[in-house]
């Protein structure tokens, strides 16, 4: 393992790399980025996180062709749309999320904006924020009845020890608020010191090699450790180095 001010300095330098305007164009992150509402940002955010397994190219087109279909206004068309609104999304296909998960999120987010002003509120409980916890209920209560249908797949939950990877990368760019105009911080009941590191084949890869993840497999447990290491680097926002492991495996085949 690289001494540890070394690796300190290593980490700071590809965060503020990598944390750039630059990064948006070439990641998901640019579909929330269409927008200024911070419900419009909530919607375009989850699917476009929920979109996020396979070629990156083709993450965004089709979280693009799902903006379009909505006229650009998430927000307007979910608290709006009938039936006859949803035909278009039936066709929808990306990887295993079908038209069908796609009518039940729309459903599911026409249902909470009933009743909340905010998604965030679907991660607190009891005025609270714990991630493994807080995730796992969101589930429940983001999708009501259709918790029970194929489409709860496509949510993970941490008490089953997923990663929940895109979970998390939805929060990191909810909750983070720095400088550099990348992640969004329009939530602000949950602290960035108590979010967890999206991880990926490529994050845990890099972690690996740096010393900072020993455990083998890419579950939750991968998941505490990795950020409970970052957390040595910066207790307050563990998870902006998810920048620069992100970069060091897509980037630069650290």
């Amino acid at each position: 393992m690289m001494d540890k001010l070394l690796l300190f300095d290593f980490l700071e330098e590809k965060y503020h790399r990598y944390n750039s305007p630059e990064f948006i164009d070439t990641d998901p992150i640019q579909i929330p980025h269409l927008f200024k509402l911070k419900q419009d940002r909530e919607i375009a955010g989850f699917f476009a996180a929920t979109l996020a397994w396979g070629q990156r190219k083709t993450i965004i087109k089709n979280a693009t062709e799902l903006m379009e279909w909505m006229d650009y206004s998430p927000f307007e068309f979910v608290k709006n749309f009938n039936e006859f609104d949803l035909k278009p999304f039936r066709n929808f296909k990306h990887r295993t999320f079908n038209g069908e998960d796609c009518i039940h999120f729309m459903k599911a987010f026409k249902s909470f904006y009933s009743s909340y002003n905010s998604l965030e509120e679907a991660f607190i409980i009891n005025n609270n924020f714990s991630a493994k916890e807080s995730i796992s209920n969101f589930k429940e209560r983001f999708l009501g009845t259709f918790i029970f249908s194929r489409t709860s797949k496509h949510i993970a939950d941490p008490l089953k020890n997923s990663a929940a990877k895109r979970i998390n990368m939805f929060l990191r760019w909810m909750v983070r608020n720095d400088k550099y105009g990348v992640d969004f911080g329009i939530w602000n009941k949950i602290n960035p010191k108590d979010l967890y590191i999206p991880l990926d084949v490529h994050s845990s890869n890099i972690a690996r090699k740096l010393g900072l993840l020993t455990r083998k497999q890419n579950d939750w447990k991968a998941v505490e450790e990795l950020t409970n290491s970052l957390k040595e680097f910066d207790p307050k926002d563990p998870v902006k180095y998810d920048y620069a492991l992100f970069g060091l495996g897509v980037f630069e085949k650290f």
